[in-house]
């Protein structure tokens, strides 16, 4: 069940959050932990039963910890959580594909488990870790009380892609938390935003990289391979961010408030600014779990650039079993470095829009990466983007342009803060006139986005999620 369904709109929302509002404070988080268990066994029924072992692994552990703290026992409780996190992780995400790759060398036949992939382990694996590993560090208490801790695992917003959310951020609200009026409206409103950018932008750009990705690349002009990469970069923003917000908004419904995860990063002046505002919540669980504990840049510029490697291999393995995915974590890890020895200092004399174009020309790299999944895939369309394959642009090529252009320039406008900034220069204006405009705009606005994204929904054939695969 994804939030862009029908089944999720006209289903499992109004029951849920009707049946959420109507029962007294203390029942709210059982309605919670069992409205969230049916949301993940709509589409994985098996899986749930991984899920509430990793939830119970992790509960445990963190009592133990709790009970062991100041002794040496505690790092073997510590280890041991560790290992049956990413032992779980391992086996599900990157078994068949490390089998695949020995039988490819070797020239042998090992069967394969050819397990289905569990929907969100990525992500509640990671919060899961987290909290077992700031309960040994003393960053945050404790919970001692199974149902809350399994409503922090398993609660629906955020199960499935996020964001991460660290247990220390949502402490307090597990046992007090007060709703709103202004909670479900805000909340609501940034849901409709949300769905609005997969629906109505994700869904729309991405169908161009689905027909431009299934091209052959000796047929493919320079014009429509870029027109291509470029679609999957904004449909990938789009998809992911539009995700974070619906599940931001949603939790704001619950009486929750989650990290943001994206912070225009297509904007950014550096390769290193894109990463502080792509995936923020994944991109702080790497620094505060691996990167700092590694010594960060404390040890000196070499053991730095290590650590960065490091970092972004993991980073790049995180996100699928496939070897593309390592070399996307590479080539970022090989800008960082860049940038953390001569480039950064560079950029930051130059005049913004360089340092702008210059981000956008890596991402764009790295999206070929992600995108494709074989090295002869990639070199293939890297030759046609480079125009190495055939010609600079064709008749193809330009009809794609003109078709697309509308939706591209709503993407690039919808990519910066500039709507963000004329709704808060009407909110802040003092002529009434504005503020009329803004009020207006506040419950318009959305209302319409909900509506178009639902004729969308019911319309489309095309209504892919990414980062499902992750």
């Amino acid at each position: 069940m994804v939030f862009s369904s029908v089944v999720f709109l006209f289903r499992f929302f109004p029951l849920f959050f009707l049946l959420y509002y109507l029962v007294p404070e203390r029942m709210k988080n059982i309605v919670l932990f069992l409205g969230s268990l049916i949301f993940y066994a709509w589409g994985e029924p098996v899986y749930v039963v991984l899920m509430l072992f990793s939830t119970v692994v992790d509960y445990v552990h963190g009592r133990l910890l709790e009970r062991l703290r100041g002794k040496r026992a505690a790092r073997l409780v510590l280890l041991s959580s560790v290992v049956i996190n990413l032992g779980l992780l391992c086996f599900f995400k990157y078994a068949d594909f490390l089998i695949q790759s020995v039988n490819g060398v070797l020239g042998t036949s090992f069967p394969l488990f050819e397990l289905g992939l569990p929907i969100g382990i990525s992500f509640y694996t990671f919060q899961t870790m987290s909290y077992t590993i700031d309960v040994y560090r003393g960053q945050t208490k404790v919970q001692k009380n199974l149902l809350d801790f399994g409503v922090y695992v398993a609660m629906f917003p955020q199960l499935i892609a996020g964001p991460i959310v660290k247990y220390r951020d949502v402490e307090e609200r597990l046992h007090n938390r007060r709703i709103t009026l202004v909670d479900v409206s805000q909340g609501l409103q940034r849901f409709c935003v949300g769905l609005a950018k997969k629906v109505l932008l994700a869904n729309n750009i991405g169908e161009l990289w689905a027909f431009v990705g299934k091209m052959r690349f000796q047929e493919m002009s320079m014009l429509t391979a870029w027109l291509g990469i470029v679609a999957f970069g904004f449909q990938i923003y789009f998809d992911f961010s539009g995700y974070s917000d619906m599940a931001i908004g949603l939790g704001r419904m619950l009486g929750f408030v989650f990290p943001e995860n994206f912070n225009y990063p297509y904007i950014s002046a550096s390769v290193t600014e894109f990463w502080r505002r792509w995936h923020i919540s994944l991109g702080s669980w790497f620094r505060e779990y691996v990167y700092f504990p590694l010594g960060g840049s404390r040890r000196g510029r070499p053991r730095q650039l290590l650590n960065i490697l490091i970092v972004w291999m993991l980073t790049g393995i995180w996100h699928g079993a496939g070897w593309n995915f390592l070399l996307w974590g590479l080539w970022f890890a090989f800008a960082l470095t860049l940038e953390k020895l001569f480039l950064g200092k560079l950029l930051s004399w130059l005049p913004k829009g360089i340092g702008i174009v210059y981000t956008l020309l890596v991402a764009v790299a790295g999206w070929v990466l992600f995108a494709l999944e074989t090295p002869a895939q990639i070199w293939g369309y890297v030759k046609a983007m480079t125009g190495m394959a055939q010609s600079l642009a064709d008749r193809q090529g330009i009809y794609l342009g003109r078709q697309y252009l509308v939706l591209f320039l709503i993407g690039v406008i919808a990519c910066t803060p500039l709507p963000k900034r004329i709704a808060n220069y009407f909110r802040d204006s003092r002529t009434g006139f504005h503020m009329a405009l803004y009020r207006f705009g506040e419950k318009f606005i959305p209302a319409a986005m909900l509506l178009l994204s639902i004729a969308g929904i019911v319309d489309a054939s095309y209504n892919p999620f990414l980062y499902f695969r992750f």
